[in-house]
């Protein structure tokens, strides 16, 4: 068991090992500060503080001589063109194309992470492909693509590459989305905002000992960032990953369905997906149908306008609805758009309802 582990996950290896002196992974990273004898990362709720050599909780920022430096700018180990419905985003230009990357790392501990293989590697643990932000940018235009999804770990931790690829895919008239678990501090979130047109935000639950126990954080600073996104104008969609017997207490459901509706207003988009098994929690089931279906029935009775299911393909739950007329206006089926009757500007064309989003 152990020399399996071993040989998917080596050793870490040395500076040395990883890059050429003044390669690209000796970048120098943002939001840090000189602490004591070390240094201070000040991208998240850590705040790791790092003495010389010492790498952060997210594995791909360290002290190199007494400066911040992140390991895995433009050095992606997951290059993909993804339905935007995969992220999942349903607000944003229904059946089109993301270009979507990500580098190892994360700051969290999900014990039901599905992308554990990179989110939880070290640098030199992954063989990647170096790509800059420019030519993440012409990937996306040879494609098709109309967003760019940094996504799959944690795109907080790889914060200097998503900054200069978004700010490039501005210029070009790219969508940016960020795929994230919302575990940043408020000034890195707020520089980086007006790049983002939509933050689709991890909300592992609604209960502080949950996130403590299973994800590794803590709840209030996700509810932070939430808030920060409304408040800098940048769309959000929400995710809710319900897992057996740890977070489908639908008390705890209800209670987090109304602090959105109170906190975010009632047209953010909320999906609560399907768990199946995955990396630390193989020994539990795949989520209930009937658990994602009471789930969605709360948050509509809460006032929540655009409630979706995740992971139950055919389900009614997939499609948009005009929270107006109720008609079905976007039938989807897993991540395949059946039907698009929206107007243009994302009106309902039975009764203008408008629908926030990204349609034209």
């Amino acid at each position: 068991m152990f020399s399996s582990l071993t040989s998917f996950f080596p050793p870490p290896g040395t500076l040395r090992n990883l890059s050429p002196a003044g390669g690209s992974r000796f970048k120098e990273a943002l939001w840090w500060k000189t602490a004591c004898a070390g240094v201070q990362c000040t991208l998240c709720p850590f705040n790791c503080f790092l003495p010389e050599g010492v790498r952060g909780r997210c594995n791909v920022r360290i002290n190199n001589n007494g400066r911040l430096v992140t390991l895995v700018y433009a050095q992606p180990v997951s290059i993909h063109v993804d339905p935007i419905e995969k992220k999942p985003v349903f607000h944003m230009y229904p059946g089109s194309r993301s270009f979507s990357i990500a580098t190892v790392g994360c700051n969290l501990r999900c014990a039901f992470c599905q992308n554990w293989e990179i989110s939880q590697a070290l640098p030199e643990q992954a063989a990647g492909k170096p790509m800059t932000p420019k030519e993440v940018v012409q990937g996306a235009v040879l494609t098709g693509s109309r967003s760019i999804a940094y996504t799959y770990s944690e795109p907080m931790v790889f914060y200097e590459y998503v900054h200069d690829t978004a700010r490039l895919a501005r210029e070009n008239n790219i969508r940016n989305v960020v795929v994230s678990a919302g575990y940043v501090n408020e000034e890195p979130l707020k520089e980086l905002a007006p790049l983002i047109d939509i933050m689709k935000v991890d909300l592992k639950g609604f209960n502080e000992n949950f996130y403590r126990r299973v994800v590794g954080g803590e709840l209030k600073y996700v509810l932070k960032t939430l808030e920060r996104l409304m408040r800098y104008g940048v769309f959000a969609e929400i995710v809710n990953l319900v897992v057996p017997t740890l977070n489908d207490n639908l008390d705890e459901i209800r209670n987090m369905c109304r602090w959105i509706r109170r906190e975010l207003g009632t047209d953010i988009p909320l999906f609560f997906s399907r768990f199946t098994p995955q990396y630390k929690l193989q020994n539990l089931p795949p989520t209930p149908i009937e658990t994602l279906t009471r789930s969605r029935e709360l948050a509509l009775e809460e006032g929540i306008k655009y409630v979706y299911l995740g992971n139950v393909p055919g389900n009614e739950g997939e499609n948009t609805y005009c929270p107006t007329c109720h008609n079905p206006l976007i039938e989807r089926y897993g991540y395949s758009v059946l039907a698009n009757r929206l107007l243009p500007g994302g009106l309902c064309p039975y009764d203008s309802t408008r629908i926030p989003g990204f349609w034209d």
